[in-house]
C-alpha cells in the first residue's frame, strides 16, 4: 500500500449507510467540533486510508485479501460457532518487565505470543510513532533485529512525508496544530493464533482504532475504524518479535445511534484515560 492510495474499505465501512452518528448539539448541518466541516464521503474514505497507513506502519506493504464471505445462513443462524478460547482469560500472570514503556519478556507459549501481538499493535498504532526518536525506540523493541533496520528506514520515509502529514492535519514536524490534540490509538478486541511453534507463530489481532484531531478548529475529527492485522512473529533473544504483517479491513460492527462528543469532551477523554497492557 502506498501513501494516499484510494480504496473502498471492505466490511461495509463508510459506504453502506449502516452506521449512524448524531452530531453534538448545535453542530447540525454537517458540522463537527463546533464548526469543523466534515468532508464528502470520498474524503472520509481517504481518511480511513490514512488511518490504515498509520496503523500499518509501512506504506509499501499491500493489504491482505479483503474479500471474505458471509458465513451466516439465511435464517440468521450460523453453522460454525466462533472459537473464543484463544482470547479467554487464563489466570496466568502478565509480564513483569518492559522495554521503553512496552511490555516485554513474554512467555514462549501461545498465550505469550498472543499477548505480545496485542501489545505491539498498541505501540505501533500510537501517536508516539510520529516522534522520530520514540518511533525508533518502538521499532527496535517490537521488531526482530534482522528486519528492524529496514522497517525503520521505510517508516522514517513514510512519517516524514509532508504531504502525508498535511493530509491528516498535522504540521510538517508531525505535531498537532495549536489548540488541537492528535489522537492515534489502537484498542485490541481479540487475538487468534493461527499457527504456533516454539520458534515461530502467526497471530491475528482484531482491533478498533481511534484517529484524528480533537479541537474546535479540527477538520479531521476523531473517528473510529476497524481492522484485523496478521502478525508473523519469531522467538528471538528470549522474547517474541515481529518479522512481518498484513492488514485487512474489519470485521466492522454496525454503529449505534449515539451523539458524537464535543471537541472538549474528546480532548479531555484522551488526556485523562490511559491505555492498557494486554495479557491473557
Amino acid at each position: 500500500m502506498s501513501l494516499g492510495d484510494e480504496h473502498e474499505p471492505s466490511g461495509g465501512y463508510g459506504g453502506t449507510g449502516h452506521t449512524r452518528t448524531r452530531l453534538p448539539e448545535g453542530g447540525g448541518g454537517g458540522d463537527v467540533y463546533g464548526g469543523a466541516r466534515r468532508g464528502p464521503r470520498s474524503s472520509s474514505r481517504s481518511l480511513v486510508t490514512v488511518v490504515g497507513v498509520v496503523v500499518l506502519l509501512i506504506a509499501a506493504i499491500a493489504f491482505a485479501n479483503r474479500g471474505g464471505d458471509d458465513s451466516s445462513s439465511t435464517d440468521g443462524t450460523t453453522t460454525d460457532k466462533p472459537e473464543t478460547a484463544s482470547t479467554a482469560a487464563s489466570g496466568e500472570q502478565p509480564v513483569q518487565t518492559e522495554v521503553g514503556g512496552i511490555p516485554s519478556g513474554f512467555p514462549q507459549d501461545q498465550q505469550g505470543v498472543e499477548s505480545a501481538a496485542a501489545n505491539y499493535s498498541v505501540a505501533l498504532g500510537s501517536a508516539e510513532m510520529f516522534n522520530k526518536d520514540r518511533r525508533h525506540e518502538i521499532v527496535n523493541t517490537v521488531y526482530a533485529p534482522d528486519v528492524a533496520a529496514t522497517r525503520q528506514t521505510d517508516l522514517d520515509n513514510a512519517y516524514s512525508s509532508e504531504k502525508f502529514l498535511t493530509n491528516i492535519g498535522l504540521t510538517k514536524d508531525g505535531t498537532a496544530p495549536a489548540g488541537q490534540s492528535f489522537v492515534s490509538r489502537v484498542i485490541p478486541v481479540g487475538t487468534k493464533a493461527t499457527a504456533f511453534s516454539s520458534s515461530q507463530a502467526t497471530v491475528e489481532v482484531w482491533y478498533t482504532s481511534l484517529f484524528g484531531l480533537s479541537g474546535e478548529a479540527s477538520t479531521n475529527p476523531v473517528s473510529e475504524s476497524w481492522y484485523t492485522t496478521t502478525y508473523q512473529l519469531a522467538w528471538t533473544a528470549n522474547d517474541w518479535k515481529v518479522t512481518d504483517f498484513q492488514q485487512k479491513d474489519g470485521p466492522v460492527p454496525v454503529g449505534r445511534d449515539q451523539q458524537a462528543s464535543t471537541a472538549d469532551d474528546m480532548t479531555k477523554a484522551v488526556e485523562e484515560y490511559g491505555g492498557f497492557t494486554y495479557a491473557r
